[in-house]
């Protein structure tokens, strides 16, 4: 669930905690973690590349919730109550090179 978590917002699976817990039946989902955001130059460069990343920290991290919840759901084969993701931070993605 940790891969799961750092995928969907992309950060490195060793900064991601996820706590699990019981909810009638189902799983709750804890998860904090930090989030990967473009470099502030590079949005004001390009204010178009936040869209292309998908969105807003906001818009991201609901997208993430959704994504965690039908990729567990998959891998466990259980119902998932809840997913809460606490943004602990951001981590600044390097640029890519073009080659």
């Amino acid at each position: 669930m940790t891969a799961v978590t750092a995928d969907a917002l992309d950060v490195d699976p060793q900064h991601v905690r996820v706590e699990l817990a019981d909810s009638a039946g189902a799983l709750a989902l804890h998860v904090s973690t930090p989030i990967g955001v473009v470099a502030l130059p590079r949005i004001t460069a390009d204010p178009g590349v936040v869209a292309r990343t998908g969105g807003n920290v906001l818009q991201r991290a609901r997208n993430a919730q959704e994504q965690i919840r039908t990729s567990v759901a998959e891998l466990t084969g259980s119902e998932i109550a809840t997913v809460v993701v606490h943004l602990t931070g951001a981590t600044i993605q390097a640029e890519a090179r073009v080659q």
